[in-house]
């Protein structure tokens, strides 16, 4: 089997331009309008709170749309991806937005070796991250490497809950069909498509994904020396998770259309670096 950087890589990298051009990121928004923030960003803002002249690394940044509204809101921010072709888009975005953002290049399981270990005072990461990692564990170690002690980490992701749904059914039921536990092997799929508007045709779909549980997330974290200090669930996701089953609320929020109130499709969570 390839190894699953390799794999995901690949099916990353296609789709970077695709992402950048599609109205779902709304790139052209951040050069048209100075205070322009990101839906992700934006609706965390009053969990977020003031992250002015805080010194930010944002994990797993795809084109940097959420790390650019953090650098509007003042933080001295830098993005991490292991996709060469969405850090080009991350830097062109940065670039017409007129943010200062620095963007490395580097898988997030070797982010503290070549960043800043201890430096930070905010790390950051948005939904559709923790799927691709095979460890949660190995991700909490970096996150408590990065950060200085009292500094604090900033999560919004998909509920482990959402990823184990099978939204192929035809017959309207939500049903448990894939793991919620973090498993030894990967799900692999093999699908063409990506989850924003686009026509653009790919070639490379085959990707390896893993859940985490709310669970193992939460004891990742205690064991690499943080103290969760925040965590909340939404019904809601800024993406059309369940295709045909939500409805886009005014909040620029998706939701099931029926009983909303019987899954929970994100969450957002934080913790500190205790020493």
């Amino acid at each position: 089997m390839l190894d699953y950087r390799t794999v995901n890589r690949a099916n990353w990298d296609e789709r970077a331009a695709a992402h950048a051009a599609s109205p779902d990121y709304a790139v052209d928004r951040f050069a048209a309008d100075p205070d322009f923030l990101s839906a992700v960003v934006r609706f965390d803002l009053p969990r977020l709170g003031d992250v002015a002249g805080l010194r930010g690394v944002h994990l797993q940044c795809h084109i940097g749309t959420d790390t650019v509204s953090l650098a509007r809101l003042g933080a001295r921010m830098t993005g991490l991806d292991f996709s060469g072709p969405a850090l080009v888009q991350a830097r062109r975005l940065a670039g017409s937005a007129g943010a200062e953002v620095d963007f490395v290049e580097a898988d997030v399981y070797d982010a503290a070796d070549v960043l800043d270990a201890g430096g930070y005072d905010l790390v950051f990461t948005g939904i559709g991250a923790l799927c691709w990692l095979p460890s949660v564990d190995r991700w909490a170690e970096v996150v408590g490497r990065l950060l200085k002690p009292g500094g604090r980490l900033f999560i919004r992701e998909g509920h482990p809950m959402l990823w184990a749904v099978d939204d192929r059914r035809t017959d309207g039921v939500l049903a448990l069909e894939f793991p919620y536990f973090e498993m030894a092997e990967p799900s692999v799929w093999d699908e063409g498509g990506t989850y924003v508007a686009t026509d653009a045709t790919f070639t490379h779909n085959v990707t390896h994904e893993w859940n985490h549980g709310i669970g193992e997330v939460i004891s990742a974290l205690i064991a690499a020396g943080l103290q969760v200090t925040g965590f909340v669930e939404h019904d809601s996701a800024p993406w059309e998770a369940l295709p045909g089953r939500m409805t886009l609320g005014d909040d620029e929020e998706w939701r099931l259309t029926e009983r909303p109130e019987r899954l929970p499709l994100t969450y957002t969570l934080q913790a500190v670096r205790t020493g």
